[in-house]
């Protein structure tokens, strides 16, 4: 993993915590999304929520199926977010298969459903 990404998941991660610290855990996924985006585009990360995911098969565009990103970070790093009781290794999955199909290396699981929100961060690489 390049420094460069390394560097970026660190702040992103930090982010996530003054989220967390401000907020504490029980909120809706969306909310937590949302802040975090004005968090990271306050300290001059750029983001983007919702971006759509392409599944292609057989070289052909599987069209309408809704997959979208949570996060997705300066272009290179995905954050999936989560607010429930316990990350499931379906969740770790889903983002490693999100990573896969959009050539991402690294991506972020945040659960921010977590006492202290570092419990909740996962980090998986493709």
């Amino acid at each position: 993993m390049d420094e460069k990404l390394n560097k970026l998941s660190k702040e992103v991660i930090g982010a996530a915590i003054r989220v967390h610290q401000e907020l504490g855990p029980g909120l809706l996924e969306s909310v937590y999304q949302r802040c975090l985006l004005i968090e990271l585009q306050s300290i001059g990360i750029s983001a983007e929520i919702e971006v759509p995911v392409e599944v292609k098969y057989r070289g052909q565009l599987i069209d309408g199926l809704g997959y979208r990103l949570d996060l997705l970070v300066e272009d290179s790093l995905i954050v999936e977010l989560k607010s429930v009781e316990a990350v499931k290794p379906v969740h770790k999955k889903q983002l490693l298969t999100y990573l896969k199909l959009t050539g991402c290396r690294l991506g972020l699981l945040i659960n921010f459903n977590e006492s202290l929100l570092r419990d909740g961060v996962t980090r998986v690489a493709n």
